[in-house]
């Protein structure tokens, strides 16, 4: 799964293992184990074979593998059916594909605005906007639990 444009700057293949702390200008594309602190200014790939244990900052991010951390995309996050993912997800426009697993708060808003949805629901509910909001978040699931579970934050 390479990167949007067809090639990745940067190269963890299957069977490598890094850890440490990896800032990229460019796209990354892991296949191999990562565990560390990995930002870049582009797209950060993580393959089917990927296994990553770190918090990720990219402008656009597809995980087709193993992600335990939290994702912060500038544009988008893609997850393939195969991916699965523990941790948040903060981003613009999220895709995710049948088959993922994923546990994690999600925040979706629009242009990177950390506190779009506080604002969408103070002015929905007023004064009353924090009682309404836990109240909702509170409500227990009804019926058969699904292999992907996803929290509204």
């Amino acid at each position: 799964m390479p990167a949007k444009n067809g090639t990745a700057n940067c190269t963890i293949g299957q069977g490598s293992v890094f850890e440490g702390r990896f800032h990229v200008h460019g796209s990354i594309h892991i296949d191999g184990k990562f565990q560390g602190d990995i930002k870049t200014d582009d797209e950060l790939v993580v393959g089917a074979n990927g296994r990553v244990k770190t918090d990720i900052s990219a402008r656009r991010v597809t995980v087709a593998g193993t992600l335990i951390g939290n994702i912060v995309a500038e544009e988008e996050v893609h997850l393939v059916g195969s991916g699965k993912v523990l941790g948040n997800i903060t981003t613009p426009k999220l895709t995710v594909d049948p088959g993922v697993v994923t546990k994690g708060k999600l925040t979706i808003t629009p242009d990177g605005v950390a506190d779009a949805v506080d604002v969408a629901v103070t002015e929905a509910f007023g004064a009353d906007a924090e009682d309404a909001f836990k109240e909702l978040t509170a409500a227990p699931s009804r019926g058969k639990k699904a292999a992907s579970t996803v929290e509204a934050e």
